[in-house]
């Protein structure tokens, strides 16, 4: 990692920026020519894309009632156990979302109500590769089931002897998933987008993925399918004084740093000498990570900022809009409260990121890259819609009739103006 000291704002946009290993062009190039190879040759164009990408031949593309079945005899009971628990604690934070209906009457005998619907068709897109992340299932279709969305459709890439990990097979049947596809990458996203012979057309697409399946769900959300958000590679930024400890703090960079070499940790910190003793952590933790080869590929596009002031540290966490962000301070709660751009606040010295990523409760697919400037993370109101509903007796038709025929009027709209007006030449 490379240390800024008191780096000037007017380079901060520049220092923050995420790591591009390749140009965004160049993957958009290639993100379409899959969209379009399977919009036209369907389940042939995934078989194809398996063999391609994923080094395997699939006879069937999706998985068995014994395939699943058989995943729960692979598992330890310890972790059933814990996925269960963690399971538990998701639903009772996005049971407690559910909103009941409103209904408002504006004034008298004007009549306007909400009330939410589930979406039908869900698609989940859950990344496999090195770390198949079943704690996602956990995220996605916990809330599609809350919801009470009719089908669930799981999609993961395979591994080379064509089977999906069991972890993720056992927490999908534990969570509601209806049907589980072995189909990964932008080629997923694109089945589910538009439905081939084996995978159904889907009316939302949710899920993280690298940034072939970002595009991929960015292309597609333009006119064929509703998306969650843009979710890239991972990150995170810890907030830290000179009260944090740095064995914890290397911990938070390292536990993103290890998702991908091109995720992305940042430290912003009011204490040089708690920078220098993060970065001789890191290096003693590294060591003795399995996928230090990994991390250690993000860890040369991550950051640590020595800034003058706490000040200067919330404004810069507000540029940087991070997905996961960890405030290791005295008073995280005051920092907190000054925070408007991020996915998820870690508050405190005993909050670390990875209880949000398994089993505290809350949502791990977060906007990644900035975007959390506009979006939030998923939660149940991301499985549902709102409808809107009015109804006018004949006295609120009276009430507000003479209102919207100034403004169609107004507007040169004269068949706006008219459907009132016919109406309340009845009611003279």
């Amino acid at each position: 990692m490379k240390t800024y000291i008191q780096p000037p704002r007017t380079e901060w946009e520049t220092l923050l920026a995420r790591p591009m290993q390749q140009k965004n062009e160049t993957i958009r190039k290639r993100v379409e020519s899959i969209i379009e190879r399977v919009r036209t040759d369907r389940d042939t164009a995934l078989r194809e894309l398996a063999d391609q990408f994923d080094g395997v031949k699939l006879r069937s593309l999706g998985v068995s009632d014994d395939e699943i079945a058989a995943a729960g005899s692979l598992l330890f009971e310890e972790l059933k156990s814990a996925i269960r628990q963690a399971r538990e604690n998701i639903a009772a934070f996005h049971r407690a979302q559910r909103m009941e209906p409103i209904r408002v009457e504006t004034m008298p005998g004007v009549c306007c109500e909400q009330r939410s619907v589930a979406i039908r068709s869900v698609g989940l897109y859950i990344p496999g590769g090195s770390a198949p992340l079943f704690s996602t299932v956990l995220m996605l279709a916990v809330p599609a089931q809350i919801a009470d969305c009719k089908e669930i459709v799981l999609c993961t890439p395979p591994r080379r002897d064509g089977t999906i990990a069991p972890e993720i097979l056992w927490t999908a049947q534990l969570c509601g998933v209806t049907r589980i596809f072995k189909v990964g990458g932008a080629q997923a996203i694109a089945a589910m987008a538009f439905g081939t012979e084996s995978v159904p057309r889907v009316n939302k697409i949710f899920g993280p993925g690298n940034r072939y399946v970002t595009t991929a769900k960015q292309l597609l959300g333009l006119s064929a399918v509703a998306i969650d958000m843009p979710a890239g590679p991972s990150e995170v930024m810890v907030l830290a004084d000179d009260s944090a400890r740095p064995e914890f703090v290397a911990a938070d960079l390292l536990s993103q740093a290890e998702h991908g070499p091109d995720s992305q940790a940042i430290l912003v910190t009011t204490s040089d000498t708690l920078a220098a003793a993060v970065e001789i952590e890191i290096e003693k933790q590294l060591a003795r990570l399995g996928r230090a080869e990994i991390a250690a590929g993000a860890l040369a596009e991550s950051r640590i900022f020595v800034v003058a002031s706490t000040e200067e540290m919330v404004e810069m966490a507000n540029l940087y809009a991070a997905e996961h962000l960890i405030i290791e301070t005295a008073d995280p709660e005051k920092i907190a409260a000054q925070i408007e751009n991020a996915g998820s606040i870690f508050l405190g010295h005993y909050s670390p990121e990875s209880v949000g990523d398994y089993a505290s409760g809350t949502n791990h697919t977060l906007p990644t890259g900035g975007w959390a400037t506009a979006y939030s993370g998923v939660n149940l109101d991301s499985f549902c819609k709102k409808i809107t509903l009015q109804r006018l007796t004949p006295e609120g038709l009276r009430h507000i009739g003479g209102t919207v025929e100034q403004m169609a009027t107004a507007e040169g709209l004269d068949a706006h103006r008219n459907a009132v007006a016919v109406r309340l030449d009845t009611l003279k």
